[in-house]
């Protein structure tokens, strides 16, 4: 009676585990989505652009490797005080909290697979995570100013 049980009980619980498994393998794969150009002064960046929140929730999250060139910017509905953490994110970055108009409000460095929170330092519509010290090595600051469709269009 007990193997019966056991069987029973293993069997449903690997039945749950092969229904459960495509949805935890999807959760573990890097979001791609559609691009925008931005520009740093000279720089050109490829930004994935996060719009829903699933997909701000999501972010970079799972991405072994990104390109020097390339990041992500969020778009929020509207301006707020906004804080990232790095959970299942593997690469370090660096991220620019930017106002309405692409202007540079603060930047700060997260690191891989942490729960610290980084915060705009006012409230903010747009972030832009790039690799780690991309900001430092063009020496963007507070004050400097992105350019690109998001930033050109009214709000």
């Amino acid at each position: 009676m007990i193997k019966i049980k056991t069987y029973a009980f293993l069997t449903g619980l690997l039945a749950l585990a092969l229904t459960t498994l495509p949805a935890v393998a999807q959760q573990s794969q890097p979001q791609r989505l559609e691009t925008v150009t931005l520009n740093a002064g000279m720089h050109n960046i490829r930004a994935e652009v996060a719009l829903t929140p699933e997909q701000r929730a999501t972010g970079l999250m799972y991405r072994r490797e990104m390109a020097a060139h390339e990041g992500m910017l969020f778009v929020f509905e509207q301006a707020a005080p906004q804080c990232f953490w790095m959970k299942n994110t593997l690469l370090p970055l660096s991220i620019a909290f930017l106002a309405d108009d692409g202007t540079v409000v603060n930047i700060a460095d997260m690191k891989p697979q942490t729960l610290d929170s980084h915060c705009s330092a006012k409230p903010v519509r747009y972030a832009l995570e790039m690799n780690q010290g991309w900001f430092a090595k063009r020496g963007i600051q507070a004050g400097a100013k992105l350019s690109g469709a998001p930033f050109n269009t009214p709000k």
